[in-house]
Formats: C-alpha cells, structure tokens, sequence
C-alpha cells in the first residue's frame, strides 16, 4: 500500500490538521502516518490555546517513521516554531525524503499573521527550497512574492517569483475575491490552470489541509504533479458539493467559501 505523512498538528475538533489529513489520505487510498508539531485546543469558531512539541520529540517521530515505513509522500502543515522548522528540514534532508507538499500557513483567514518573523525567515531559507510544491493562498503569495495581488496576471507574476527565488513548483490558490476558485499551478517557467466555482458550503474548516494531503496523497501513488492537482481539486469539490460536513460544528461559519481561501 502506498504511504503517506503528515506534518501538522493537531485539531481537537478534527476538521483540520492532522485529522483532516489523516481522514483525505485514508479516502484517497494512502496508508497515512503523522508526526505531530503541536496540540491545539480549537473548534469550527476559532484556536484557543497551542501546545508545542519539542523539537527533540518531533525528531524522534520523524525518525521512527522514516526508519520503519519510508512515506511515499510527505504533507507538511501549520509549523510557527523556528526550532521545530529546523528539525524538520533536518530530517527530511537525511532521510531524503520526496514529494514533499508544502502548505504554508502563515496568515489567518481574518487576515492575521500566524507566524513570527523568525519563524518565517526560517520557513522561507530552510524549509520551502525542499518542497516539490507548495499551496499558498492569496494573502500567504503576497508575503513570499512582496507583491500585490488583485488579478490572474497578477497570480502569474507571483507564482514566477515564488517559484524562481525558492526553487519549487507553486500552486496559488485563487479566491479570496481574487476570482471564483481558479487555482494556478506554476512549474518550469510555465503554468497551468485548474478552473472552479465558488461552492456555498458552511463546513469549509479544514479545506486548506485537505487540498495539500490529497495532492500528496495522489503524487504517492506515483501520479504526476499535474494529475495530482486536479485530482485533489475534484475530490475536495465533490465533498463540498455533496455538502458534506468536512469541519462539522455548531459555531459560526462565513458562507461561500472557495476552497482557496484557505
């Protein structure tokens, strides 16, 4: 059976993180492992507390995991600790680990930072250069290009600097008012599109993981990037579609998300 691992951490009320990517990978036919960066205490409304790992107990997950089932593929979510990041590029530079997805949450969707300047700067120098693509969204694309963006050749433009200053493939997530739900996938100086509607589902928690785990999931059953991508894309648009309850719970819920938004 195809392997996968995810790098997150954990949501108690298991719409995102480790969850959501454990649940995406199962339905995607992916064997799927975790190594957990931090304990959340957190629902559908909001985080309320962040308990950490230690660096020293990330690396041994990593360890045991990379020692005894190699992941075919590796997702790797929310990371705000500098010395966590280091332990992870570590790891993943000695176990030469491959098709490695990156989703880099950095901002909230309210629009707030998420990581502090230290963390960034190590996310950015040491982590992202190892990934084969990475899945930010609109807010997220503006930090790592320095631009602004407001339209589709204003997506390109930061998708190419993204790609050319750290070395991997970029897959920019529309919405966020951008446009509906087109997605842009940047790769060897040339980029293609993944076209969608924005879908007026309420249990849109947790979406930003599903996409990345899915893509994952699909480039370790040995699928190309591109294939990878709009397989992931038609399977999170189909679970929305169906208005499944992908981060079920009873608090409020801004409708009419795209998938990209978060």
């Amino acid at each position: 059976m195809y392997t996968a691992l995810s790098i997150a951490g954990s949501d108690s009320s298991g719409g995102a993180g480790i969850q959501a990517d454990i649940k995406t990978m199962m339905a995607n036919g992916v064997y799927a492992m975790t190594a957990i960066t931090a304990l959340t205490a957190q629902n559908t409304t909001g985080v309320v507390d962040i308990l950490n790992a230690t660096p020293d107990f990330l690396g041994k997950q990593l360890d045991c995991i990379f020692t005894d089932i190699y992941p075919d593929a590796v997702k790797i979510g929310m990371v705000s600790d500098k010395e966590l990041i280091l332990v992870i590029a570590e790891k993943l530079k000695q176990y030469e680990a491959k098709h490695i997805v990156l989703d880099p949450v950095m901002v909230a969707t309210s629009g707030s930072k998420l990581m502090a300047d230290e963390a960034l700067e190590a996310l950015t120098t040491h982590l992202i250069p190892l990934a084969e693509v990475i899945t930010p969204n609109i807010p997220e694309a503006e930090i790592l290009s320095g631009m602004k963006i407001t339209n589709a050749e204003d997506m390109v433009a930061a998708a190419k600097s993204i790609s050319e200053t750290y070395h991997c493939h970029v897959l920019l997530k529309g919405g966020h008012k951008t446009n509906d739900a087109n997605d842009l996938l940047y790769r060897d100086s040339s980029y293609e599109w993944f076209y969608g509607e924005r879908i007026d589902n309420p249990n849109s928690h947790g979406t930003g993981c599903t996409l990345s785990s899915a893509i994952a999931s699909n480039l370790a059953k040995g699928k190309s990037l591109s294939e990878s991508v709009k397989n992931a894309k038609a399977y999170i648009s189909g679970a929305l579609g169906a208005m499944l309850d992908l981060g079920k719970g009873s608090g409020p819920m801004n409708h009419g998300y795209a998938i990209s938004d978060l």
